[in-house]
């Protein structure tokens, strides 16, 4: 496998659909188009905040115990 490197690119309409027509030649293990739409912008700024929180600290974690019991007590509310 290869290391890829991300680049982005402001592209004027006109050249948009011939853009994607070249880019579209090459295999998605050479080549992967990333639309920045709504959804990548939100996910990119909600793991954003999460990387920040680690760093500096204020990060709540889980034990596997806590997760345990949260599952069985969902598993169970969702049984009966």
């Amino acid at each position: 496998m290869y290391i890829m490197q991300t680049i982005r690119l402001r592209v004027n309409e006109k050249v948009y659909k011939n853009l994607i027509r070249l880019l579209s030649k090459f295999s998605k293990e050479e080549i992967q188009v990333i639309e920045e739409n709504e959804t990548y912008l939100s996910i990119q700024q909600y793991l954003e905040k999460e990387l920040a929180s680690v760093e500096d600290g204020s990060a709540e974690y889980t034990t596997i115990e806590d997760l345990e019991n949260r599952l069985d007590a969902t598993i169970r509310k969702n049984e009966a």
